[in-house]
């Protein structure tokens, strides 16, 4: 799960990290309200969306008066902005954080995530803040160090010798980042974060390092934990269909292909996709039912994929371990009788009472495809969806 910028900070400050003083505005009068009570010579109005590169696409400005803050927020709120991580269609601007200026003297850029290779929360620190940290990485990689931390030690003093370093900061500028290192891994394992972005981490003309942009993402899976953190979820930054998902435990994302795809388990399901985009096409979305799919949750996945108007064949491939096959193909067909079929459908079953399964379907009088394995169903559905075209 995403938060917001100003949410992200409010959760930092909690751990005593310092941030900038802001207010967050949801109309206009808000935005000019906030700038009048942070009385700052410098303000900077900020869109929130779930994405970066707000910036470069013009949602975030510094100025200099009230009336650029109120001209600045009639400019943003209700506009889409588009990002180099919002895709094409861009997302729409309903919050802004008003913020007073920093006077900054360096940027830098510090990341806390979880390394799945070993199991441990890693730290990625480069002297190139205010990049994107990808392009850094391809083009000057000697400029990223990373490290990760010893659950059993947590934050030594020596991981803040190594940012120090890293960040060429000598004395009290060390100092901080020895504390701020040791604040942000308590914070990063209190609210169960599966990562952690601050991008510029600033040392202003004064002498004190601060997080001038923050970007925290939640494990879903330690939500249960966090009603505090439940509660920052704004549905207007996810897609419906999404949403309607989540309320059925379903593994569901969103993509701007053509071929919606059912599958159980998260490999196959991954595969599905690969071996559509080999045959020349694109998946809709990522979807997985799981192991244990009851026939109402293969009905709730289907009506999902059909949902999204941009899907022109499916794609379901199952191979049933603890997912028996007929249970699979009853929700399909209840699912088809329900809401219809105006797509070409293909259907791939393996494994429990695949038989029975098949048999269903066959006798269910529903235009289905039927195919023998996964290269097979791919190349029926490209085939089929690029005949409807």
């Amino acid at each position: 799960m995403n938060i917001h910028e100003y949410q992200a900070k409010a959760v930092l400050r909690e751990f005593g990290i310092p941030t900038p003083r802001g207010i967050a505005a949801f109309s206009v009068e808000d935005a000019v309200k906030a700038a009048r009570e942070l009385a700052s010579p410098v303000t900077v109005v900020k869109a929130q969306i779930h994405a970066g590169g707000r910036g470069k696409a013009g949602g975030v400005k510094v100025v200099k008066s009230i009336e650029a803050v109120e001209s600045e927020a009639k400019r943003l709120l209700g506009s889409t902005l588009v990002t180099h991580q919002t895709g094409p269609r861009g997302k729409e601007v309903h919050r802004l954080y008003i913020e007073e200026g920093s006077a900054i003297d360096k940027e830098f850029y510090l990341s806390a995530l979880v390394d799945r290779g070993t199991g441990r929360v890693s730290f990625v620190v480069s002297t190139e803040g205010g990049m994107d940290i990808e392009q850094v990485a391809k083009d000057t990689p000697e400029k990223i160090v990373s490290f990760s931390i010893d659950p059993a030690t947590g934050v030594m003093p020596h991981h803040g010798r190594r940012i120090a370093q890293a960040l060429q900061l000598k004395g009290d500028l060390a100092k901080q980042a020895e504390a701020l290192v040791a604040k942000l891994y308590q914070a990063f394992l209190a609210k169960d974060m599966s990562m952690l972005e601050v991008n510029p981490l600033v040392v202003t003309k004064d002498g004190k390092l601060i997080c001038l942009d923050a970007k925290i993402s939640f494990e879903g899976n330690s939500l249960y934990r966090h009603p505090d953190v439940v509660a920052l979820r704004d549905l207007t930054e996810e897609d419906e269909k999404e949403i309607e998902a989540s309320k059925h435990d379903l593994s569901y994302v969103a993509l701007d292909g053509n071929i919606g795809c059912m599958v159980n388990g998260a490999g196959l399901a991954m595969a599905t996709m690969d071996i559509i985009k080999l045959y020349g096409e694109e998946p809709a979305n990522f979807l997985d039912v799981g192991g244990g799919a009851s026939k109402e949750r293969v009905t709730e996945a289907f009506k999902i994929i059909t949902a999204d108007p941009n899907v022109k064949g499916i794609l379901i491939n199952i191979f049933g371990g603890i997912m028996r096959c007929d249970v699979l193909a009853e929700g399909v067909i209840a699912a088809v009788k329900e809401v219809g079929l105006k797509v070409p459908l293909v259907v791939r079953l393996e494994g429990t009472n695949v038989e029975r399964g098949k048999q269903i379907i066959a006798e269910s009088g529903l235009d289905v495809v039927s195919a023998d394995d996964l290269d097979d169903a791919a190349q029926k559905i490209v085939k089929a969806v690029r005949g409807n075209a």
